[in-house]
């Protein structure tokens, strides 16, 4: 029986030791079991221990794939960081820590997604009443597409939602769409468009989801509009004309918005010569070579239609050419050349004129078949249709060419209000000078690609002059600003006409300046030292450069200037005469910003004196006035008490002053005198001797006390001489020795 109680013993200590290692040794995972995380984004899975001073730990997926992080291992706790997160982050990982003989291992799921960009929509093209258009959603980049869900709205109304079920066959990145076809109403203006993307990444096997799913929304406020349409021409008298006649034609159309009416007349080349931006063209003085067709384009945001009619005027017996074309751009100052050529007549006439017969402003020469009208400097007067008219025989033939004028001669100028200061209002100004058509002007602002403000300017079609347009803004400029690039940049739109500065652009670095500001004055270790102590006070100012740092001591006497070597002041063995407001002050070209602490030094008691009045040595009754002066800051509390007095009272002042009142014999003794602050302490001692005070002093003289105390000795004194002589008459002698051993 004893043997198996051994053996049960043995068996439940080896249990029990089992158990202790089990509870002691463990190991715990962050997060807990698994982790959702967006690709490109930066994980890390943390593994750490109890129980065990030095583990050692290993990571490997569940499948034993490459781990794709870095392992970082710091005594207890191991740390497994990805960055960037990628496909082949996508494992169960597992951590096994081992400690000596023992190993456990615990597990975390690694889910990964990519959900970067909001949705695009997409319109097939603009949106016109009763036309079906097709709207597509795209959602970028997005990774499992199997659990993404796309919906599209219209207004309030649900059109389409589209889940993407399909497995996953391969992990790639991919763009989903959403197609939707519908037909657009006049009710649809000013409705919004909503596409909204969700990414159902935290639906796991039919479980309830953990959280919210991700999702992303764009927006888009439609407009309809309706295309030109049912587009009519009249035309008064006739189509059919004489030589020199005149001809009124009105162009019509309907649309949303109303048409611009264009009326141009095609060339022989096929391309359209614009004559006019009004509904009505009114053509005087019809030559042969104003016959052709004539086409009215009515155009608005969405579309355009146009409607041709044929003017004849009479059939041509020879031919004019007109060159450098039938239109010309020219800038203003240079010299332009205008020659008119004929062919099929030996002798022909010119005369040279302005459709609107103007003054030419320029100089004719012909010579044979040719004549040129030289404009030179070309000017404003110059901008007009000049007709070379061209006689032959008794038949006229007439051809004009249209001079257009633009003035873009010089570089945008940038100028600011004031010197760009961070957190500071500035007014900025692009300047446009001597530019000419102004209406066709468009100024941009930039600042590095992105356009900060853009200007186009309206029409003035009874000015003629060269004018400085300017585009002006204001923004508040941050130090991020430095180093970034304005750029003025300005264009001048004339039709499709192409010619040799159609933009013009002037750049200028920026430099914002910085105020000094976050300035930071410390005292270290406190504002608050003992006398002795060793004390730097530190003076920054936030990340602004070019900023100067100057320390000061306050006083009413004036300011004394620290020497500081970077903000810093040390004060060695400080004493009173340091305590004291200090100052830092932080300043640039742009400003200054002020900021004070207080340092304050506690010096403990010292040079400690006590004075005693009237006396150490003093008669009952009379009082005692104990004064203590010592030095010290802050003041220090003066304390009185007894020694060697059980549960006697200690006495306190401010001032260092105690009156002891009417003392008795109880009073003597020896005191101490402490005086103690926050910085230390001092203590003194003194004695005091209470003498006692006779009673009756007022009823006897000294005399008859005297008198009184000889009489009460001499009479015990004669009696025992009485007795003792009668003694020595009966034995014989006298001993006085023998007399003193007797008893009374």
């Amino acid at each position: 029986m004893p043997r198996k109680m051994v053996v049960i013993f043995g068996a439940l200590n080896i249990l029990w030791m089992v158990f202790a290692a089990s509870q002691a040794f463990k190991i715990e995972v962050s997060p807990k079991s698994k982790i959702v995380a967006q690709i490109g984004a930066s994980i890390s899975l943390t593994c750490s221990t109890t129980g065990c001073e030095s583990p050692s730990f290993s990571w490997r997926t569940q499948i034993d794939s490459p781990l794709n992080g870095k392992v970082r291992n710091e005594g207890t706790m191991s740390t497994l960081i990805m960055d960037p997160v990628s496909f082949g982050n996508e494992h169960t990982y597992l951590c096994t820590a081992t400690c000596g003989g023992n190993k456990t291992e615990k597990t975390i799921k690694v889910h990964i997604y990519s959900f970067p960009k909001d949705p695009e929509i997409h319109l097939s093209g603009p949106l016109e009443v009763g036309k079906p258009i097709t709207v597509k959603c795209l959602v970028p980049d997005v990774y499992p597409f199997d659990r993404l869900e796309i919906e599209m709205k219209k207004g309030n109304h649900h059109l389409e939602t589209k889940e993407f079920v399909e497995p996953t066959e391969t992990k790639s990145l991919e763009t989903k769409s959403l197609e939707v076809t519908f037909t657009p109403t006049n009710e649809d203006t000013g409705k919004v468009l909503a596409c909204q993307a969700k990414l159902h990444i935290y639906e796991n096997d039919g479980e309830p989801p953990e959280k919210e799913p991700p999702k992303r929304e764009t927006t888009k406020k439609l407009q309809v509009y309706i295309s030109p349409k049912n587009t009519v021409i009249s035309v008064n008298p006739s189509t059919r004309l004489l030589e020199s006649g005149s001809v009124t034609m009105t162009c019509t159309s309907e649309g949303l918005p109303a048409p611009q009416i264009f009326w141009n007349k095609k060339l022989d080349n096929g391309s359209l010569q614009l004559l006019s931006k009004n509904a009505n063209l009114t053509l005087i003085a019809m030559r042969m070579e104003d016959s052709g067709i004539y086409v009215c384009e009515a155009v608005n945001l969405v579309g355009k239609n146009g409607k041709e009619v044929e003017l004849i005027v009479e059939e041509k017996l020879f031919t004019v050419e007109i060159s450098p074309g039938p239109q010309i751009d020219a800038q203003i100052g240079d010299s332009v050349v205008l020659t008119c050529g004929v062919t099929g007549c030996e002798s022909p006439s010119f005369s040279w004129r302005t459709q609107t017969d103007s003054t030419l402003n320029g100089k004719v020469r012909s010579n044979g078949t040719t004549s040129t009208l030289t404009l030179s400097p070309v000017s404003f007067e110059n901008e007009h249709l000049y007709l070379c008219t061209v006689t032959c025989g008794h038949k006229k033939k007439e051809k004009g060419i249209k001079v257009d004028l633009y003035s873009f001669s010089r570089d945008p100028e940038i100028e600011m209000s004031n010197l760009l200061v961070d957190g500071n209002l500035v007014n900025i100004s692009c300047k446009v000078p001597n530019v000419y058509p102004s209406d066709q002007l468009e100024i941009e602002l930039l600042k590095g690609e992105s356009i900060m403000k853009n200007k186009t300017f309206l029409v003035d079609g009874h000015k003629k002059s060269l004018e400085t347009k300017s585009l002006e803004m204001t923004f508040i400029p941050t130090t991020e600003d430095t180093g970034k690039v304005l750029v003025c940049r300005a264009k001048l739109h004339i039709d499709e006409r192409e010619f040799e500065h159609k933009q013009r652009q002037s750049t200028q670095t920026l430099h914002v300046n910085v105020a000094p500001k976050d300035i930071n004055l410390t005292a270290f270790p406190s504002e608050t030292v003992k006398e002795g102590d060793t004390v730097t006070i530190f003076c920054t100012c936030g990340n602004v450069p070019q900023t100067w740092i100057i320390l000061k001591k306050k006083a009413e006497a004036g300011d004394t200037v620290l020497k500081s070597t970077n903000g810093a002041y040390t004060i060695h063995k400080a004493q009173l005469e340091d305590a004291g407001v200090y100052e830092c002050e932080s300043k640039n070209e742009i400003g200054f910003q002020l900021t004070s602490i207080t340092l304050d030094v506690k010096v403990p008691p010292r040079n400690m004196t006590i004075s005693i009045q009237p006396s150490r040595n003093v008669k009952e009754g009379e009082n005692i006035i104990i004064t203590c002066n010592t030095f010290s800051h802050p003041p220090a509390v003066i304390t009185l008490k007894r020694v060697g007095v059980a549960n006697d009272v200690t006495m306190c002042s401010k001032n260092g002053t105690f009156t002891l009142y009417h003392v008795t014999q109880n009073d003597t003794g020896v005191y101490v005198i402490s005086a103690s602050n926050e910085a230390g302490d001092d203590s003194g001692r003194i004695e005091i001797s209470v003498i006692r005070r006779e009673n009756n002093k007022d009823y006897f003289s000294p005399e008859l006390l005297v008198l009184y105390c000889a009489s009460s000795l001499i009479i015990p004194a004669i009696g025992m001489i009485i007795y003792f002589a009668r003694k020595a008459n009966m034995k014989g002698s006298y001993s006085l020795v023998e007399a003193q051993k007797s008893k009374v």
